[in-house]
């Protein structure tokens, strides 16, 4: 399949580490025709624990990556906090593929000067949204305000900066400007909303609906930003070694992502209590069910990249001071997404 080259801009700003990998699991079955002479080919699997990596929860959780892989493919998932910790990984052999954000994905195809990842598949699109205290009813009276964002030149942050700035309110990478933009964490936005330090957030579920349970209200679903209401949360992407060296093993993987969202899509309630308990296998405290049923409608679990809106939301970014050129041609290989689609006889995606 020819790929169609395109040039856009990607931020210079990164995210900071605030996890790290933690312990993986490994399973098997099937047939096995990826292994080699010496033994299984293991594949190294990275995703969040969170409603956005909906699928790869739900695909880890329900064994059904490892049943597509087959027995010939060890399968070990590593689970991660923050997009730069996962492409670290990838930059150092520690792990061949991740469900990821978009702008960590072109952060890391622009540091390997196109050489490190390719965009395999989607995975999610939607799940954001503006919550501020119900007393601010216009974006008029978000003047003067603490607005807070997961990190500085994240994909919510240039989200956040730009529509402001289309509004006629001016921000400052410093914090100055028309509305001051808070960089902190998710978890403790909550908090900082809780106690008044901030007057509302640019946030991901399941914190978009934290907060509102917490007393916020929503201003703007991001989802209205965007055509189709359709903007890329999370994609899959694999490194470029490791799709040369084992092309038929991630041909599985795409293989188990298409039928993970398969699962997500056609038996959610089962696949909200498997992120509840994945979630808390790994954290120690299962995710609330009633919260991922409050957050599910706003997300949809596409195989579909939606390659238009990462390339939109980096020219977003420029706008705000937060990019340079770089050229993305090759970010995307969907060769192996669209022969799966194909054999299942569903609408195949068009390569950018």
């Amino acid at each position: 399949m020819r790929r169609l080259p395109f040039r856009r801009l990607v931020s210079l700003a990164t995210l900071a580490v605030i996890g790290v990998a933690t312990a993986g699991t490994t399973a098997a079955c099937g047939d096995d025709s990826a292994s080699g002479a010496s033994g299984p080919v293991t594949l190294r699997l990275g995703y969040f624990p969170n409603i956005t990596h909906a699928p790869a929860v739900v695909g880890v959780e329900k064994g059904i990556f490892a049943e597509k892989l087959g027995s010939g493919v060890k399968l070990e998932t590593k689970t991660f906090n923050a997009g730069p910790a996962a492409i670290e990984a990838i930059f150092s052999g520690a792990l061949d593929a991740t469900y990821i954000g978009p702008n960590p994905t072109v952060n890391a195809f622009s540091k390997s000067r196109g050489e490190a990842v390719r965009v395999i598949s989607g995975a999610a699109s939607g799940g954001v949204a503006l919550v501020v205290r119900p007393e601010i009813t216009s974006v008029e009276q978000l003047r003067g305000k603490k607005i807070a964002t997961p990190q500085l030149g994240n994909t919510q942050d240039v989200a956040l900066r730009y529509w402001l700035k289309e509004k006629g309110l001016n921000t400052t990478k410093e914090g100055g400007g028309d509305v001051t933009i808070v960089p902190q964490e998710n978890a403790q936005t909550v908090e900082t909303f809780g106690s008044g330090a901030i007057d509302g957030a640019w946030v991901p579920e399941p914190f978009v609906s934290r907060l509102v349970n917490a007393g916020g209200k929503v201003l703007v679903d991001e989802r209205d930003l965007w055509p189709d209401r359709k903007f890329v949360i999370t994609n899959l992407i694999v490194s470029t070694r490791f799709l040369k060296a084992h092309p038929d093993v991630v041909k599985k993987l795409v293989e188990g992502q298409v039928a993970a969202n398969e699962y997500v899509n056609t038996r959610p309630d089962e696949a909200q209590q498997a992120i509840s308990t994945h979630i808390g296998r790994i954290t120690g405290k299962p995710l609330d069910v009633k919260l991922i049923k409050q957050a599910w409608p706003t997300l949809e679990f596409t195989n579909d990249p939606i390659a238009s809106s990462l390339k939109t939301g980096l020219d977003h970014a420029v706008a705000v001071g937060l990019t340079q050129p770089v050229n993305l041609d090759g970010l995307y290989d969907l060769t192996y997404l669209n022969e799966v689609l194909k054999a299942q006889g569903k609408r195949q995606v068009a390569q950018p």
